[in-house]
């Protein structure tokens, strides 16, 4: 346990920190206090690659307690995707005791104010972040993700992703000041006074319901900026990925705890196999705020019935890449292969619906057929993933079986390109790790638009044929208006073009990326800098990060007084 702390101590030492993120989410330029790259752990009281391995293997199979209240039995049952039985209880709550346990510690922590708050809240992911090879290991054994993509996506990045919320937080809390003098002339009379105050107060109790995926990078949003905004924070684990976001709960407590808070204003919801809290608890009267990324159906059963709460939503899109023509034709087909490659297709960022004009595209190489575009696409994925080493260091494992039936299905939707292959792990002998597979399919065909017009999760991808690129634009702005998008992609040379795929974007409200052909890719997303959604679009009702999602979880309470 470590030693107390006092606000003063907190606030001087995470003020520095808290001021750069404050400057750099104005300025959107590059910056993290989070290491990205293994070597930079082991130092400072940190964990190393190896001590985090062990750290991981002292978890399985042991009960972890929380101490928080309301506990009536202890579920668990993760199997990771590489086959390993994790063995670890949780525990599961009684609503009834919990939830007015949680409550409890509201008014001490709205008291506290923004900037307390915010340097709280730094403070617990100072702690996660000198753990952040543990939770590496809990992120791969979970989401599946190799332990690269798990260390960097599950610790740094997501560590980033918190950090923004609490930046963004603290900014709309302080946008109206702590108090006022006001005073109004009355020409011969005295003039009217008044003293006024300001408080941020929070909407309640809030619940982050977690996905397998990414449960830290896409839990991390949510329960900072609730956090930050003086919300309690009951967070929900999807039941096959509980690991990670327990020990941030674990971390949480830790954190408040020591700095005089009550602990239970973070709390873990762990449930039972098949048996859905997460509907139950929605809907209860306490739980005022809620962040959820998942299916499309859960999602819009939340916004529809949770009515008493803040919605936010991630929900399922359709991602697609318009090509156009390119310059750098050899760079476009590297970029796209490793844009489809990584983790399995299982971002929802990554592209599903490539639109190729049927009579080929311009490229500095020459012009370039239908057919020819997409076997050389074929032929760099094969490329990328043809060492086994190398392809499951990008691939991971697929996360759960449904993903394992959409590839398999996918064979016998139309011609296939590319098919996927099975990769063995050297490590892992259970894992399931499969290589994309690209299908051509034509959107003049009925049945081949109504297979791309919808998600297929996983390594999945269509290069789908249309008549020009003034159609292929038309089939992109349907699609985001109707099934949505997170990302999307577009190559040309032609400055009207750019314009009119721009337009499209700006008109349905989706992420645009334009001729990547280098390290960066359209599937990946910068705290501080880029925005993760849009909330304009049926992909998802709300962007991380930005001041729309966090400005909703507080309001401001006015006490005026004559002086």
């Amino acid at each position: 346990m470590a030693a107390a702390l006092t606000a003063q101590e907190l606030i001087t030492r995470h003020r520095p920190t808290l001021d750069r993120a404050l400057e750099t989410i104005r300025t959107r330029a590059y910056w993290s206090p989070h290491p990205e790259h293994p070597k930079a752990y082991g130092e400072d009281g940190t964990l190393d690659v190896a001590a985090g391995k062990a750290a991981f293997d002292a978890l399985l199979g042991t009960r972890l307690d929380l101490g928080q209240p309301g506990t009536d039995d202890w579920v668990g049952g993760e199997v990771s995707p590489y086959g390993v039985e994790l063995g670890v209880t949780y525990p599961h709550p009684d609503p009834e005791v919990l939830l007015p346990a949680m409550r409890a510690g509201q008014r001490r922590w709205r008291d506290a104010g923004p900037e307390l708050r915010a340097a709280v809240c730094l403070e617990i992911l100072r702690r996660i972040s000198a753990r952040t090879m543990e939770f590496a290991q809990a992120v791969m054994h979970t989401s599946g993700q190799a332990f690269m993509m798990a260390f960097q996506a599950g610790g740094p990045h997501a560590q980033d992703r918190g950090l923004e919320a609490v930046a963004h937080a603290y900014a709309e809390q302080t946008r109206t000041p702590d108090a006022a003098r006001w005073t109004k002339p009355q020409g011969k009379r005295d003039p009217l006074a008044l003293d006024k105050r300001f408080t941020p107060v929070p909407r309640g109790v809030a619940m982050v319901v977690g996905c397998t995926t990414f449960p830290t990078w896409n839990g991390y949003p949510g329960l900072f900026a609730s956090l930050a905004t003086g919300n309690a924070v009951l967070v929900k684990p999807h039941p096959r990925a509980v690991l990670p976001l327990a020990l941030t709960v674990r971390t949480a407590r830790e954190a408040l705890a020591d700095a005089g808070f009550d602990p239970n204003l973070v709390a873990l919801a762990a449930e039972r196999p098949g048996e859905g809290i997460a509907k139950e608890l929605a809907t209860r009267p306490e739980i005022r705020i809620i962040d959820y990324t998942g299916s499309t159906g859960f999602g819009d059963w939340l916004e529809a019935n949770a009515r008493q709460a803040q919605v936010y939503t991630e929900k399922a899109g359709v991602n697609a890449v318009l090509v156009d023509s390119t310059g750098d034709y050899r760079g476009m087909l590297s970029n796209l292969a490793f844009s489809l490659s990584l983790y399995s297709g299982q971002m929802c960022t990554t592209p599903q619906n490539l639109l190729i004009p049927r009579e080929g595209i311009a490229t500095d190489q020459g012009h370039k057929s239908f057919d020819e575009v997409t076997a050389d696409l074929a032929a760099a994925v094969s490329g990328l993933l043809g060492d086994d080493a190398r392809a499951n260091a990008l691939l991971g494992a697929l996360v759960n079986p449904d993903v394992r039936a959409r590839l398999e299905a996918a064979h016998d939707l139309g011609e296939v390109a590319l098919p996927s292959r099975e990769v063995a792990h050297p490590e892992f002998p259970d894992a399931v790790v499969r290589t994309p597979v690209i299908v051509k399919l034509d959107a003049a065909k009925p049945d081949d638009a109504a297979a791309f017009s919808r998600e297929c999760f996983g390594p999945v991808a269509f290069a789908v044929a249309v008549d020009s690129t003034a159609h292929a634009l038309e089939v992109l702005g349907r699609g985001i208006r109707e099934q949505g998008a997170m990302t999307v992609g577009a190559y040309t040379t032609d400055a009207e073009v750019e314009e009119a795929v721009q337009e499209v974007c700006l008109e349905e409200a989706a992420q645009l990326s334009l001729n990547l052909t280098g390290g960066v890719y359209v599937n990946q997303t910068a705290a501080f800098s880029d925005l993760h959604g849009s909330g304009g679009n049926p992909a998802a009702n709300a962007a991380l990060c930005d001041a729309a999602f966090v400005a909703n979880r507080f309001r401001v309470m006015e006490v005026r007084r004559e002086s």
